[in-house]
């Protein structure tokens, strides 16, 4: 019988057991399905467009190297799909299982009763650390542990040629462009995401640039050189999750921990390069635990965790306009989503600080906020970026406020303005200190260095510190009451990080109880 392995954000040819287990079972079609509906989306851009395709031609190179070139359809999955059927006969269906945004979880759904209905058997095989249809969150970390550790396999070492079989096909090319707009339309300054990119930088991550990961990650300076820079590679699939976690175990393992420096030239001490791979590792595992988040609860995606808190902000276009832009006059706010719009990327610790902004000080309502997002990141991951959004926005209600102050991150993170001077050249001639805070410079200085206030750059559109305060005070009350605590308890224990055992309900409501006595988190 002929086997469909259907490709969606696993585009590789390594460590791909459905493809493997598909050439053992019969002859292959490689599948892709170009859905234009999902080009629509409200989270999908262009710029998504620009770092899939050459992974797209990267994959069908791989496949047709194999014996069997890639077929590409365009249309909906189940219409698509159906035509095969009509055309070829039946068939079975090998895929990855996919934790993506709702149009995809219920694509799926449209497809798997497609398949009952026409008694065509759909094989799904994890991915991830992920697990479909889980129960408890007690003993996850174990279970993700036991993934990651099993062996890899490498690609079939060959795949029957269609015709052969008296099965012809043509693909259909791939479009120059699909997707709104968003950033440069060149894509320059934007990172690939293809396999080779990604084992590269895998490489140069293990050897040398671990060490600074612990000391370079949170500032917009340092940590485009010190993260991996891998989760383009990861988001698209064309590296998986097992055969990155172990190759960091291994380089792990097989670095020391003193003091002393490693023989290759330019490496940085191994006991930094081994704490940077330890907390690397860490975050991996993180990674999945997130994503299983929305595998349990896909209506994380459009509904506030913690029930007590939907309807609690509105959307005022204005300011989120002026926030998607670069333009709510607080320079380092500014600098980091101009330099997100433009390249893709951004690290964490500024993406959380961008979040909490809307959702703080400018009282935003998340959803918004989280769509432009989702279109700039050229990492999007559905399962990662919608509880994250809301984490970083306070409606999981299970999570201490953190509202980030951007005046004391940019001098934490920027001291000397150089990330503002390249992403604000209008405020380039200002001191440093002033760089900051514009709105504190006299106006003969200002119109000595080319500034003018709502004319070459904007004011405030917020106090920082009043609008915290605001947002501290609508939350807190909020947060100590019962009914809310009872509710957050029930949060936790569904999606709770956790190797012990679940707390009780009551032990639950009590954490949360005195997490809302700690305060919140302002100037971090």
């Amino acid at each position: 019988m002929l086997q469909v392995v259907w490709f969606k954000r696993d585009l590789r040819v390594h460590n791909h057991r459905p493809l493997c287990a598909a050439a053992l079972a019969g002859p292959v079609l490689p599948l892709y399905i170009l859905e234009p509906d999902l080009w629509q989306q409200p989270d999908v851009s262009a710029r998504h467009w620009r770092v899939l395709r050459p992974c797209l031609l990267t994959l069908a190179a791989d496949l047709a190297g194999l014996g069997q070139a890639l077929i590409v359809r365009r249309g909906d999955a189940v219409g698509v799909l159906a035509d095969l059927r009509a055309r070829l006969g039946p068939f079975a269906l090998w895929s990855h299982e996919e934790t993506g945004s709702l149009w995809t979880y219920r694509r799926d759904q449209a497809v798997l009763a497609w398949c009952r209905a026409e008694g065509i058997a759909w094989r799904e095989m994890p991915q991830t650390g992920v697990v479909r249809r889980l129960k408890s969150r007690s003993g996850w970390a174990a279970q993700w542990d036991r993934r990651m550790a099993e062996p890899l396999v490498s690609a079939p070492p060959g795949l029957i040629p269609l015709a052969s079989r008296g099965f012809h096909l043509t693909s259909e090319p791939l479009p120059e462009q699909m997707g709104a707009a968003i950033g440069p339309a060149t894509g320059d300054g934007e990172p690939p995401g293809d396999r080779a990119t990604g084992l590269y930088l895998l490489e140069s991550f293990v050897q040398r640039r671990a060490a600074r990961y612990v000391k370079g990650l949170s500032s917009p300076l340092t940590a485009p050189q010190a993260c991996s820079r891998l989760s383009p590679a990861l988001a698209l699939g064309t590296l998986s999750m097992a055969e990155v976690v172990q190759r960091l175990r291994l380089a792990h393992r097989q670095t020391g921990s003193g003091d002393d420096w490693a023989e290759a030239s330019g490496s940085a001490p191994n006991r930094a390069l081994k704490g940077g791979l330890n907390a690397c590792l860490s975050r991996l595992a993180w990674h999945c635990h997130f994503i299983q988040k929305l595998e349990d609860q896909p209506s994380i995606e459009t509904k506030c965790l913690h029930p007590a808190l939907e309807g609690l902000r509105g959307t005022d276009p204005a300011r989120i306009a002026a926030w998607a832009k670069g333009e709510t006059g607080i320079p380092f706010i500014d600098a980091c989503m101009r330099a997100l719009v433009a390249t893709g990327w951004i690290n964490f610790r500024m993406r959380a600080m961008l979040c909490s902004f809307a959702a703080y000080q400018l009282w935003q309502d998340w959803r918004a906020p989280a769509r432009h997002l989702a279109r700039c990141f050229i990492d999007y991951e559905p399962g990662i970026h919608y509880p994250q959004v809301q984490m970083q926005s306070g409606t999981t209600g299970i999570n201490t406020l953190r509202i980030y102050n951007p005046v004391k991150q940019g001098l934490d993170h920027d001291p000397d303005g150089v990330f503002l001077r390249k992403w604000l050249p209008e405020l380039a001639d200002l001191p440093t200190p002033l760089l900051h805070e514009p709105w504190k410079a006299e106006t003969p200085l200002l119109r000595a260095t080319g500034v003018r206030l709502d004319g070459t750059y904007p004011r405030p559109i917020v106090d920082v510190t009043e609008a915290a305060r605001f947002a501290r005070e609508a939350l807190w009350p909020l947060r100590r009451e019962r009914a809310f605590r009872q509710a957050a308890a029930a949060v936790v224990e569904k999606h709770g990080s956790r190797k012990a055992p679940a707390p009780s309900a009551r032990e639950a409501a009590r954490r949360t109880a005195v997490d809302a006595r700690q305060g919140t988190l302002f100037d971090d």
